[in-house]
């Protein structure tokens, strides 16, 4: 059996980790909620880490906006957290792959970032995932690996397309930004691809460093709002075109955030599927978990 460690394990992408890996043959999960274990602190994270074979850091503090008022909590759980962990994971001398943001670039590209294109984060958050993965990479340069991802939902957690489908409800109209530009990627297919990406680390068949896990493809937030109402059987005419400056909001948004998957390849894996493929599978289970009764969720 492989034993495998998710921190962050009651998050939106850790909950569909969890589900993943208790499928996969071979494989055995320990769950790490936040309140089953801070990562920020050392004598709990080695304690954690120790008996297990790989790590997947899922813990994260994901409030963007929340990281510009308080930068240096943002950090101790996104920068110091995952240097905890690396170095945990570098005295039992196990693979950490660290979950990462496309906010660590500047947003102001035309084409697909590189894996190893410069980073230049234009927000706190972007600058507290950074210091993540820069002491993985530091502490681990063998056994680390950093997957940057971008645009997260699923069904364990408030995120857009359920934002979007719950607003349906509400309003006859809405009114979503058509001038970012990103990858809506499905938590339950990124935890697919880390749970691959883990398996080919542990077998020799992945060089440590940068993985790019978005879903393929690329579109902007109002055509995703207009895509999961067509899926959900609902009038995508409702969803309108508006800009980023109608939403502002404390924190600055990259407009450009599609990323290029080209190193998956060197992991033998191809990219993940197409965006509008995925939410497509989604949507009938974000669809039941909106519909399900509030005690039950």
């Amino acid at each position: 059996m492989t034993r495998w460690l998710v921190t962050g394990a009651g998050g939106m992408l850790g909950r569909d980790l969890i589900a993943v890996l208790a499928d996969a043959p071979g494989a055995e999960p320990t769950a790490a909620a936040r309140a089953d274990l801070d990562v920020t602190d050392p004598a709990a994270v080695d304690a954690a880490v120790a008996g297990h074979d790989i790590v997947v850091n899922a813990a994260a503090w994901t409030d963007v906006d929340g990281a510009e008022a308080d930068e240096a909590a943002a950090t101790r759980v996104n920068g110091e957290g995952a240097r905890c962990l690396a170095l945990a994971c570098a005295r039992h001398g196990v693979p950490l792959l660290q979950v990462s943001t496309d906010y660590v670039f500047p947003g102001d590209a035309t084409a697909p970032y590189a894996e190893d294109a410069p980073t230049a984060p234009v927000n706190a958050y972007g600058r507290s995932k950074l210091a993540g993965e820069r002491a993985v990479l530091e502490l681990l340069p063998e056994r680390g690996y950093v997957v940057r991802t971008a645009w997260l939902y699923g069904a364990h957690g408030r995120n857009f397309v359920s934002t979007m489908l719950t607003l349906a409800g509400q309003r006859e109209t809405l009114d979503v930004v058509d001038d970012q530009l990103g990858q809506p990627t499905w938590t339950r297919s990124l935890a697919l691809r880390l749970t691959q990406l883990g398996a080919a680390a542990l077998a020799g068949h992945a060089p440590a460093g940068v993985y790019h896990g978005t879903a393929s493809g690329r579109t902007t937030w109002y055509g995703l709002a207009r895509a999961a109402f067509a899926l959900h059987g609902l009038d995508p005419e409702r969803v309108r075109p508006t800009t980023s400056e109608k939403f502002v909001r404390p924190a600055r948004r990259p407009s450009y955030s599609v990323l290029g998957h080209d190193r998956w390849a060197a992991a033998g894996l191809g990219p993940m599927p197409d965006w509008h493929t995925e939410l497509s599978a989604a949507i009938p289970g974000l669809s039941a978990a909106l519909s399900a009764p509030r005690a039950a969720r």
